[in-house]
This record gives structure tokens, sequence and C-alpha cells, in this order.
């Protein structure tokens, strides 16, 4: 407990921000090794004895920590907890999200426990995610699912149906094996969260995390924790905001997943496009062919033209999504290796040149049969669709190759992997 008063409080303002304030509490911690950061609005019921779990996990844990309360409330919940011991940083209520990215800068220990003031998280237990950190682990992401979930605290809509739905999307588009991609008990190294330059407002911030996580190739594990169902008397803030709030906040947090995975739906099919494409065209560049009956000829090409230019189209837009998601810029390095500027554009303006000069030999023939339809050399017209189909991926090469090493230019080249 603080004998912290209106007096003997340290109020800070923080630079660049008029609205936020910095309350230090007298005796407060010298250099902590961790930092619990949590957001708090109008807890005034709870936060007491959050604050007191939090002790009783840092005496266990044996660790120098800080707590620090990013706090929007109109109650008392800020006097009690800087009463308690703990940092407060007092600002408007701007969403969830902005709440750590206010915290970010004023965050002192190397290691970081985030959740929530409401007790529903079990903060007597932080051992495990010390433990985690001690053995070089930069993300670690708490689970309900592997933990213990008392009975009513999480309906079974959430339980049963939306949270292993979004569970396996994200597994599925990021490749990845999280089993509680929405628990709100989560560690992270303070270097690694800087790196990630959390942008998400509200509560799409938890998967915009945990997306980047796996895109900056954190060493990530996952620890066991409890989840308890609101203290007596408490409204959780999705009760409070209405029947909508949760299906609002599953909505964001999956717009939050397919933006930064966008990638997953162009890359891979551009490249099956491409190749079924090139298949379909140069297959039949030198005429009609028949198979079992069945005679291919034109229309089948302009069908793998289509495919062609829409599969190379996609396999340089994701890689200049996956370019700009990466933080650690490895994404960068890999794909200008690719796509190194002057053998791509030569290699362009080579395939340029070979589709105009199929182009230039139809229309030579179209003019010394006096400009009317001629079927005396039909390869001449296949020729000429195989031309055109150069002539448009040449183009699109050359663009897409001064956007990506546009992006590329601007995009990091150095995430921090402590």
């Amino acid at each position: 407990m603080s004998d912290a008063t209106p007096e003997n409080v340290t109020r800070t303002q923080l630079p660049g921000d008029d609205e936020a304030v910095l309350m230090i509490p007298p005796g407060d911690v010298e250099d902590p090794e961790v930092s619990i950061v949590i957001p708090a609005m109008n807890e005034e019921a709870v936060v007491g004895e959050f604050l007191d779990w939090c002790r009783e996990g840092i005496a266990k844990a044996g660790v120098a920590a800080e707590v620090l309360i990013i706090d929007s409330s109109t109650d008392r919940t800020p006097d009690i907890a800087l009463a308690k011991g703990a940092r407060v940083l007092k600002t408007p209520c701007r969403g969830l999200g902005r709440a750590y990215q206010d915290a970010t800068p004023i965050i002192r220990g190397r290691y970081v426990i985030l959740g929530d003031a409401d007790c529903t998280y079990d903060f007597r237990e932080l051992a495990p995610f010390l433990l985690k950190f001690r053995s070089h682990h930069q993300f670690i992401m708490g689970s309900r699912f592997k933990g213990t979930i008392e009975a009513g605290a999480m309906p079974a809509l959430h339980r049963f149906f939306g949270t292993p739905l979004t569970n396996f999307l994200l597994n599925l588009i990021y490749g990845s094996r999280f089993s509680d991609i929405h628990c709100g008990m989560r560690g992270i190294t303070l270097a690694a969260l800087k790196a990630m330059n959390i942008r998400s407002q509200s509560w799409e911030y938890a998967s915009e995390m945990v997306v980047k996580s796996v895109r900056m190739k954190l060493d990530t594990v996952e620890v066991p924790v409890k989840f308890y169902k609101d203290r007596h008397g408490r409204v959780s803030h999705h009760k409070r905001v209405g029947w909508f709030s949760p299906w609002h906040a599953g909505w964001i947090n999956l717009r939050a997943m397919l933006i930064y995975g966008a990638d997953f739906f162009v890359m891979k099919p551009g490249a099956v496009l491409l190749a079924v494409g090139l298949v379909l065209t140069l297959g039949l560049s030198a005429g009609p062919l028949t198979l079992s009956g069945v005679t291919f000829s034109l229309n089948t090409m302009w069908l793998g033209a289509t495919l062609s230019i829409i599969g190379l189209q996609s396999i340089f837009l994701g890689c200049m999504a996956e370019t700009l998601y990466d933080p650690t810029g490895h994404a960068k390095r890999r794909w200008l290796k690719v796509f190194p500027y002057t053998p791509t554009i030569v290699a362009a303006g080579l395939l340029f040149c070979v589709g105009l000069a199929l182009g230039v030999n139809f229309a030579a023939a179209y003019m010394g049969a006096g400009f009317t339809v001629f079927a005396g050399n039909i390869h001449t017209n296949h020729l000429a669709v195989t031309g055109l189909v150069a002539i448009v991926l040449s183009f699109l090469t050359f663009v897409s190759t001064l956007l990506l090493h546009a992006i590329a230019a601007y995009a990091p080249d150095d995430g921090a992997k402590e």
C-alpha cells in the first residue's frame, strides 16, 4: 500500500500529448525488470483487489516490477491505483489499442505483461511468464483453453464458436498454432512491442499483435492461464456498451486478420493461376490442339491469357503486401533479391519485344490478306494472342517492379529482436 496523496503524487505531462498525464506515487520502484501494463476504465469495484493480485504475483516471482495503469475513468479507479502503488497514465477514452500506444513510450521494464484490471485473469501467477521470458521467448500468449475457464466466465457462443473459428482462420492464414488468440493476458519484450508499432485503436489490437508476432518471427510460446467470471456487481465493458459490442469486437478483429494477411489470398493462388494460364497459352501457341475429341483453340487461349495476367498481378501484389507488413525487413530483402531492378526491367523489355514482334507478324499477315479475316495460317492468330499476353505481362512486370522497389524504399529494414 502506498501513502499516495494528491500532494505527494508526481504529475508529468507527456511530451507531444497535452491530454496525457503520468502520475507517479511515492516509493515508486526503481529500474523494474517487468512492467505490468493495464488499461482501465471505471473499475473502482475491482482494481484494488487486482493490484493486490499483482503484488502477490510479483512477490512470488521474485522480480522487480512496476504496475502501469492507463486510466480513462470517471470514478475513483486512478486514486485507488495510486494508493496501491501503481503508476497511472491518465488519458481520455481513446480505445484499448490506443491505450497501449500511449503507454509504450513510458514503459520501463525489459519485459511487458498485458491484461485487464477486472480480476478475470489471475495475475497472482506471473512466474510462468517470467520463466518463458528468461528462456529468451519474445512473445508469450496466455491460453485459457490450455488453462482453466471458470463456469460462466465465457459465453458458450464465444467458447465453442467465435473463438475456435477465429483461431482456425488466423492459424490457416498465417501458418501459426495459437490456441487462444483472444486471450487478454499476454507478454512481450519491450523491444518487440516497440518494433511492432501497433496501429489499431480499439479491440482489434489483439489480433494485430498476434499477426505481427508471426510476421516478425518472434520466438513465441503459450502458457496456461486461469480465467474467472466477473466479480459480483461488476458489469463487463461489452455489456455496458450493449449486445452489439462483442459482435463489433469480433468483426474488427477479423478485419485486422484479413487486412494484415492479404498476401495469403493472392500469393499462392496467383502462382497457380499464372502457371495454369501459361500452360494453356503457350501450349496452344502453335495452333489448335485436339484431345479425346475435344478441340482447344483461341477461346482456350484467351482463358489462359486472363489467368496469366491475373496470376502475375496477384504475385506482385503479394510481394508488395509482404514487404509492407514485415517489420523485420526480411520480406523486403527476399523480394528485392527475386526481382532485382535492372535484370527484371531488362527481362520485361525483352518480353515486350517478343510480344511486339508477334503482333507485327500478325499485322503484316492481316495487311497481306487485304485487311480481311484470313484463315490461311491459323498459327499466326494463335501467335498473336501469345504476343498480346507477352506485352501485357511485360507491362505488369515493369510497373510492379517500380512499385515494389518504391515500397521497399520506405519499408522498415530492422525489427528489434531482443
